[in-house]
């Protein structure tokens, strides 16, 4: 199967799923912690499902970002003359 058939797939179980959870509350009331985590948790699955969709639909070159050569020169000392030295302080200051 392709993905976008398993996805569809996917949609129509947690469509039956929410239909459950719906005749659920309707029977032993929406107060409930338990269902109410229960339907909490069949939302987040819906809503998961909807940005694997979203994922596949996207161009394959989309998802992987541009990577970024550093050179290995050495960097210009003159980008840190008014830095710290780390742990050793500032250049030209003494301990107490």
């Amino acid at each position: 199967m392709s993905v976008s058939d398993e996805l569809t797939s996917i949609q129509r179980c947690l469509d039956d799923l929410c239909r459950s959870v719906g005749r659920l509350e309707q029977q032993m009331g929406s107060g409930g912690l338990d269902i109410r985590r229960v339907r909490a948790d069949a939302d987040h699955l819906r809503e998961s499902v909807a940005l694997l969709r979203e994922a596949a639909a996207a161009p394959a070159a989309a998802r992987r970002p541009d990577l970024v050569t550093i050179p290995d020169t050495p960097y210009d000392t003159t980008l840190w003359t008014d830095s710290d030295d780390e742990g050793l302080g500032a250049r030209g200051r003494h301990a107490p």
